[in-house]
């Protein structure tokens, strides 16, 4: 029954290209699918198989239109076993789980002559896996003769630029270590290390770029962390005066693992409460109370790709039934600095430019906010453009100069403050944060966003 499911997601991603309805207040898609997503949940040997046909994909794909958009035509990934380049593991099929002895995929864009994606791996394709031709077949010299192999490769094909995994600035771009470097210079002919350049741009490209399965399936999994969510976010896992964040805490930790998913931080769950509630309880209470607002920040990671999410619940006193107004009042304008900030997106337009543009009109509207969003995919923390930090709202040098990409996908991070009335006028600051995609229709919830409160009786 899931492996029929997921094919019929595949198969219709494909077909139809997993193209949204184009973005705005109207068509945002603010409600999320309440799916039961957590019921869908793949075995390993199904999971294998979604994520290698998306690779298959992906290699054909995205490798050659992140190399031409670079002006890069040979891109190597050089790395060693137990010390992987960043992009690597994300580039060999299952079940591999690590690289073996000395690594290397080559990617040749050899223009009208075809596209070739080769390896000189110590075991050949047994390692790379099905999608690459091995080109390394004498192991009577040692791993050198794999470099030997590399250089001869370079010498007869004559390579313009020679893209290696070596940044500054990017950790996902610098992952070939001095020492293979320093061999792979000597291998090659002079000539020949004068055409490396970095391949930084290629690495991001590579990891932020989703094929159409993948933003179909995203859905999926932001379904999944939603589910979670929406569970102990109730009264089902929170009992108010007796259950601890903590409690919630290691609820997550070990729900996730009970789904056979895994996170990819600790989940936190944090409490604010009103002055007289604090001042009653003690600024140490840990105990979730009546009368609490509680923040959740959880991140999964299933199929090769991340969520991160932070959601906001209200902990109802005896007689209520709703949150007070003046905290709906804060979320409501947290949700629409959401909207001001997914409207900025625009192919082209650095992480700056957005986010500074966002911040300016949020300000004309009298919204008190921050903003602080990361690319979301392979990683949690993802490779693409930085919007803002926590710590620098005036601009994040390159990282938040790099441009926006269509078919990347976010984490929309930010938080909104306003004084509540009901608190004696306290400032209350909620954190929120959930998927976005981002294509030529603009930037879309991946599964929704609450614009209410959960409730917990």
């Amino acid at each position: 029954m899931k492996k029929a499911l997921f094919a019929v997601i595949l198969i219709a991603a494909v077909l139809a290209g997993a193209v949204p309805a184009a973005a705005g207040p109207e068509s945002r898609s603010w409600a999320m699918a309440g799916a039961r997503d957590l019921d869908n949940i793949l075995p390993e040997r199904e999971r294998a198989a979604v994520v290698n046909r998306w690779l298959e994909w992906r290699l054909d794909n995205i490798v050659p239109m992140v190399m031409k958009r670079e002006g890069i035509d040979l891109w190597m990934v050089v790395n060693r076993e137990y010390n992987e380049d960043p992009v690597y593991m994300s580039m060999v099929p299952a079940p591999a789980m690590s690289a073996r002895r000395l690594s290397i995929l080559i990617f040749h864009d050899r223009g009208p002559a075809g596209f070739k994606k080769l390896t000189a791996n110590w075991h050949g394709a047994g390692s790379a896996g099905p999608f690459y031709e091995a080109i390394f077949k004498d192991r009577s010299k040692g791993w050198k003769g794999q470099f030997e192999t590399v250089a001869a490769y370079i010498r007869e094909h004559k390579p313009k630029k020679i893209g290696l995994n070596f940044s500054e600035h990017w950790a996902f771009g610098d992952g070939l270590s001095a020492g293979l470097m320093r061999e792979l210079e000597k291998a090659l002919d002079p000539a020949d290390r004068k055409k490396i350049v970095s391949a930084e741009n290629l690495c991001v490209g590579w990891l932020e770029t989703r094929g159409p399965a993948e933003l179909s399936v995203y859905r999926h999994l932001n379904g999944i962390a939603h589910d979670i969510i929406g569970e102990f976010f109730s009264n089902r896992v929170i009992v108010p005066d007796v259950t601890t964040t903590a409690d919630v805490v290691w609820w997550i930790r070990q729900k996730i693992t009970d789904l056979g998913i895994r996170t990819w931080f600790q989940p936190s769950v944090s409490i604010q409460r009103s002055p007289k509630d604090e001042a009653l309880y003690g600024k140490g209470d840990r105990t979730i109370r009546r009368g609490d607002v509680l923040h959740c920040d959880v991140g999964i990671s299933y199929l090769g790709l991340s969520t991160d999410t932070q959601h906001n619940a209200y902990v109802l006193r005896i007689g209520e039934e709703d949150a007070p107004a003046g905290l709906k009042e804060v979320l409501r304008r947290g949700n629409r600095l959401q909207e001001i900030f997914m409207d900025e997106f625009q192919a082209g337009k650095t992480g700056n430019e957005i986010y500074l543009a966002a911040l300016k009109k949020a300000k004309a509207e009298g919204i008190e906010g921050r903003i602080y969003t990361h690319a979301l995919g392979i990683h949690g923390h993802a490779a693409g453009p930085t919007m803002g930090l926590v710590e620098a709202q005036e601009g994040v040098p390159v990282q938040g100069d790099y441009p926006l990409y269509e078919n990347t996908c976010y984490a929309i991070e930010l938080n909104c403050s306003h004084t509540v009335p009901e608190w004696d006028n306290a400032k209350v600051t909620l954190g929120l944060e959930d998927g976005g995609v981002f294509t030529k229709d603009g930037c879309r919830w991946i599964d929704g966003y609450p614009r209410t409160f959960y409730l917990i009786k």
